[in-house]
């Protein structure tokens, strides 16, 4: 019976990885997007997107049956239902890249970025990506220190999102205010992005350790954002 449960517990732990590896490719690839105007990765990170979705609802099964079949308590528990929430949140991560794929596709064969903003958008696409690869390392390794030091890139993404809406709220911006809007959703799905991968490294902590870091202010319960029907 132990034996079963270590085996399901690892299956749910490489799911989870796995869909850690696919959110951060997904975000890779649409930002290329985004600053190429590239429309054939647009489609893949949309088409794909489906690969996420489908691994999110295996993992939450796998994980409500554990529940259900094992009855684990105390760290066994802990396991469970962190892994639960994490499910959450990479999920978030797998969307809101297809956000930006979908905007990248919406204004193909325009750019949607004027030039001066492309650097914030490249920089931000990185940093994404980096924290995406540092989430998926730290799911596979359990290593909470490496999980603390996400917040780092965290705030490196913060910084640049504050300095964009330097740029939009410039009197000289001659963009109008279609590209003003599109800018600002991208900064903002960015950040996110940023934001969950640094809760996939608290729910690790917490997992390991059985004390939950203090959540930083800057992280809301609940983001308006999150469900964008039409991006």
């Amino acid at each position: 019976m132990r034996v079963a449960y270590n085996e399901q517990m690892t299956e749910l732990a490489d799911m989870l990885g796995e869909m850690a590896g696919l959110a951060g490719t997904a975000m890779e690839r649409a930002t290329q997007s985004l600053l190429q105007a590239d429309l054939s990765l647009a489609e893949q990170v949309i088409g794909e997107h489906d690969k996420i979705t489908d691994l999110s609802t295996l993992c939450e099964e796998r994980a409500f049956a554990l529940l259900a079949l094992q009855a684990p308590v105390a760290g066994d528990l802990r396991s469970v239902v962190s892994g639960i929430q994490i499910v959450a949140d990479i999920d978030r991560m797998g969307a809101l890249a297809l956000h930006v794929a979908k905007i990248a596709r919406r204004r193909h064969p325009n750019h949607v970025l004027p030039e001066e903003v492309n650097g914030y958008f490249a920089e931000m696409g990185r940093i994404a990506v980096s924290i995406g690869a540092a989430a998926k390392e730290v799911l596979e390794s359990r290593d909470p220190e490496r999980a603390a030091r996400l917040v780092e890139d965290d705030e490196a993404m913060d910084d640049l999102h504050s300095h964009l809406f330097t740029v939009l709220m410039d009197r000289d911006w001659k963009h109008g205010v279609a590209a003003a809007i599109d800018i600002t959703l991208l900064g903002r799905f960015y950040e996110r992005f940023a934001d969950h991968a640094v809760e996939v490294g608290r729910r690790v902590i917490f997992l390991v350790t059985g004390k939950l870091p203090e959540e930083p202010e800057k992280i809301e319960k609940v983001d308006k954002l999150t469900s964008y029907p039409n991006l």
